[in-house]
């Protein structure tokens, strides 16, 4: 299918977007994670997913037309921070950032129907979703199991139909292998949010007209205040910097780029900080201008 992969519909506060390639949309995991979730609540409960297991596949999946509609991935977490590969995986590909969303992580320990929690004696999943759930998980003699990912281990445990195996993964693992959750919101850290991007190929990119954010990336010579001058820039033009974040550049001596999110209520706004910092910057890359994203729950 060419062209636009999405059907904009301008309502008073918002773009819905509606998936019209039948492909799906790429994910990091398998069916029942995070990021599936997350697209969900960009592109409607019924839309299809293409799992990867890397982020690298992912993206690859998503440039070509043949594979997806393009793709969901996660950028950052509100306690572990930046996933910063990603930002490479960015830097390297066509794709552009037409939209966000800032998903609640929602941790629950899953059974087949019927296990109690004394029946339990091992607790499968990601080790990041098992350390997330720690405090819990020690309150009981659990052995911990660590696993490829948190939704296939949901999966494993619907298949193997065990009685003295849970799993750590999200509510729409339950939904989808029929699993109870037996302990919800098992995470320490209640306030726990994942920041997924919305990625389109840039043949397919249209203009959004309500876009308030954009996603750049450029890099400054090493002249002394240079970054302070770029800061300053930003800021007498009315936008607001809402992320910086450093990264080597690849094949040189401890120089640095910088990712930078940018808020703004007129897009002249933005378009004279990229006029003004032209002569402060080189290799300026703009990921993307679209609508900042809300909290979703997971």
């Amino acid at each position: 299918m060419a062209g636009i992969f999405f059907n904009y519909m301008p309502t008073k506060n918002k773009i819905t977007r509606k998936p019209i390639n039948e492909l799906g949309i790429a994910i990091q995991g398998y069916e029942g994670s995070f990021h599936q979730v997350a697209a969900r609540t960009i592109f409607g409960k019924d839309v299809a997913v293409v799992p990867c297991a890397t982020f690298s596949a992912l993206v690859k999946k998503a440039e070509n037309k043949k594979e997806s509609a393009g793709a969901m991935m996660a950028i950052e977490n509100s306690i572990a921070g930046s996933i910063l590969p990603n930002y490479n995986l960015l830097l390297r590909s066509s794709l552009k950032v037409t939209g966000e969303v800032y998903l609640s992580i929602s941790q629950n320990l899953l059974v087949n129907k019927g296990v109690q929690l004394a029946d339990i004696k091992e607790v499968h999943s990601h080790p990041m979703a098992l350390l997330q759930c720690l405090d819990y998980l020690e309150k009981n003699n659990w052995k911990l199991v660590e696993s490829e990912d948190t939704a296939l281990s949901a999966k494993h445990l619907q298949q193997h139909r065990s009685k003295h195996v849970a799993a750590v993964a999200s509510k729409l693992a339950a939904e989808l292998f029929n699993l109870d959750i037996i302990g919800p919101d098992i995470q320490t850290q209640k306030n726990n949010y994942t920041r997924f991007l919305v990625l389109e190929r840039a043949v397919d990119v249209v203009e959004d007209k309500l876009a308030n954010k954009a996603s750049i990336y450029f890099q400054t010579n090493h002249t002394k205040g240079v970054l302070a001058k770029v800061l300053t820039q930003i800021a007498k033009h009315d936008v607001n910097l809402t992320k910086l974040q450093s990264m080597p550049i690849p094949g040189s001596n401890f120089k640095y780029g910088f990712f930078a999110d940018m808020e703004f209520d007129k897009r002249k706004k933005l378009d004279q900080v990229l006029d003004s910092i032209k002569e402060l910057t080189n290799n300026i890359k703009i990921f993307g201008v679209y609508q900042k994203g809300n909290m979703k729950k997971g």
